[in-house]
């Protein structure tokens, strides 16, 4: 399945399934923030999510449960996929260059990362 890039109003409804993992829409508005989005609104973005195959439902009479049919998981390493290509020519090294040219990791998050890499470099020399 091709993954596609979801509006704001599409990915908000999505984080929301993504935690429940199965809910009505009625379920859905409930754990959105203020201001709530009428049901009418909510159902529609339904219909366009299960039209891109994002989302699937079980039908209930004319009540529909929905349930995502991609995990988190898949659309954030798409999204960042996207990312690595569009800004940074598809290396990790730019990315983690900006970060650090912006002074935006942590000294703690520099340690772990760190971590990370020495983990990985045992990993891949057999260690």
């Amino acid at each position: 399945m091709e993954t596609k890039d979801l509006t704001k109003a599409e990915e908000q409804l999505m984080q929301v399934l993504w935690k429940m993992q199965r809910a009505f829409i009625r379920e859905i508005i409930d754990q959105m923030p203020e201001p709530k989005p009428v049901h009418s609104s909510v159902s529609t973005i339904m219909r366009v999510l299960e039209a891109k195959g994002l989302v699937g439902y079980d039908a209930f009479g004319k009540s529909h449960r929905y349930f995502p049919l991609i995990s988190r998981e898949e659309y954030k390493r798409f999204q960042l996929m996207k990312l690595l290509s569009n800004y940074f020519e598809n290396s990790a090294q730019k990315l983690f260059s900006f970060f650090i040219d912006q002074q935006q990791i942590p000294e703690e998050d520099v340690k772990e990362i760190k971590k990370m890499i020495l983990t990985l470099k045992d990993q891949q020399s057999g260690k």
